[in-house]
């Protein structure tokens, strides 16, 4: 599923029209990302919680020389699904 089928289910839900459902949707990644962006975390209940995660810096070896190189410290996104999104992924 890409975002325009994501619109259009949620325009079709919603009753709203396929623009309106491209913003809602944007505003809401948007949202999520800005929070993620300073450090938080989004919990959604029944779906699940969007966490940052600090990954440190370390040493690392380039794979195709062997070198060893040093990997700097980054941060990720990760997701946690709901006890309800687990079911539905395995029933």
């Amino acid at each position: 599923m890409n975002n325009a089928d994501l619109a259009d289910k949620i325009a079709a839900i919603a009753e709203v029209t396929k623009a309106d459902a491209k913003k809602i949707i944007d505003g809401v990644f948007g949202a999520i990302a800005e929070a993620a962006a300073a450090g938080d975390e989004i919990s959604l209940s029944g779906f699940g919680k969007f966490k940052v995660k600090v990954s440190p810096a370390r040493e690392g070896r380039n794979p195709s020389t062997g070198e060893t190189i040093q990997i700097a410290a980054s941060r990720k996104l990760t997701f946690a699904p709901a006890k309800a999104i687990k079911e539905k992924l395995n029933n």
